[in-house]
């Protein structure tokens, strides 16, 4: 099985998909609950210029190492990052940033990319 040779990592505060809240565990501090009963971020503190929920914070292009990571994926760093990703479902299984372990709040998303440097989604 051919591996995809790079990624691209874009790291984002609590929300793990565009559709909205995460989950259990994916607000920030004195998150409220809304309408709909599903906790939602509290943004008060957020100042000018700072990214909203779901917006990427942090990105990095990671590229194939050779390696295979702890979890038993393919290994890919760059920027910062060194991820184990599945290749066959697109999960990153481990990841570190600056040589730490991902914070409580932020998710992860990923997209492959092909020989020219586009995005594949």
């Amino acid at each position: 099985m051919s591996h995809p040779q790079s990624y691209e990592i874009l790291l984002v505060p609590a929300f793990a998909d565009g559709k909205g809240a995460a989950g259990e565990g994916a607000g920030t501090k004195d998150s409220g609950t809304g309408e709909s009963g599903v906790d939602e971020p509290d943004t008060k503190d957020a100042g000018p210029g700072s990214p909203g929920p779901g917006e990427a914070i942090r990105s990095a292009v990671v590229a194939a190492t050779g390696e295979t990571g702890e979890s038993g994926y393919p290994r890919y760093a760059g920027d910062g990052m060194v991820a184990d990703i599945d290749p066959a479902t697109h999960t990153v299984e481990a990841l570190l940033i600056d040589g730490s372990e991902l914070d409580y709040g932020l998710s992860v998303r990923v997209s492959e990319r092909n020989v020219d440097g586009d995005v594949d989604s």
